[in-house]
């Protein structure tokens, strides 16, 4: 994990600028970290528009985070920022901006060519950035998913058992070989669901919800589009991770 830029933000939290080999990273950690008190984290999962365009948003969480006493990561995902371009994703996303400029059914093949191979290449980067997070002294876990594509984080809460609790948006695509990963996950979940999300199957996103095995899983579903999560949803959720990670 090499630092490329690390700055103090004026409500005292550590920003810190990272890569693990080709993979951009950021790292927020509030001043309570230290060596003799080392904190929990959250991981951030971006939406796919590149950290840069997601930054205000991402930045704007881990402070609130930060006020919890929690430390957070995000990392690039593959194809997305200034990454290499990857592109049999971009031939999946230019497929899907035709099907739905049409006004078509956005069929099973093309959802699986957007969001598997994401899934397949993501869920290492993201145990590898958590290896190397995770022997940083100032963080001591619990671990936290939270947010980003709905798959990734699904399929993170199967394969890594470091992480204790999950915050999942449901507000992106769901290839149908998901739903039996799903049943596989056990860690509690809180779900968010924008009723009126015009991106967002939501049928197939309450069908994923009833699939989870948890036995603790809670779903916020509000009115409102992609962006408009009301800020009470946001504090139900940093509630939820004060629960599973303090």
């Amino acid at each position: 994990m090499h630092v490329t830029s690390e700055r103090r933000l004026d409500d005292g939290l550590l920003e810190r600028e990272f890569t693990l080999g080709e993979i951009p990273g950021i790292l927020w950690t509030p001043a309570s970290a230290s060596l003799s008190a080392p904190v929990p984290l959250i991981l951030l999962g971006p939406p796919p528009l590149g950290l840069r365009k997601a930054y205000p948003r991402l930045v704007a969480r881990a402070r609130h985070s930060a006020a919890d006493g929690f430390a957070t990561a995000t990392i690039e995902l593959p194809g997305s920022g200034d990454r290499p371009r990857w592109p049999a994703a971009e031939q999946a996303r230019a497929a899907l901006r035709r099907a739905m400029e049409a006004g078509e059914p956005v069929g099973d093949e093309i959802i699986d060519a957007l969001v598997l191979p994401l899934v397949d290449r993501a869920v290492p980067e993201w145990q590898t950035a958590l290896d190397a997070l995770l022997s940083l002294p100032e963080i001591g876990g619990p671990v936290g998913y939270s947010g980003g594509v709905i798959s990734i984080g699904t399929r993170l809460a199967v394969v890594e058992p470091r992480i204790s609790a999950a915050v999942l948006f449901a507000g992106s695509f769901i290839p149908r070989a998901m739903f039996e990963e799903a049943r596989r996950v056990t860690i509690p979940l809180h779900v968010l669901l924008q009723w009126d999300d015009e991106g967002n199957d939501r049928q197939a996103a309450l069908d994923l919800f009833d699939a989870f095995g948890s036995e603790e899983k809670t779903l916020h579903a509000n009115m409102g589009g992609h962006t408009g999560v009301p800020q009470f949803a946001g504090d139900a959720a940093a509630r939820f991770f004060t629960r599973h990670l303090r």
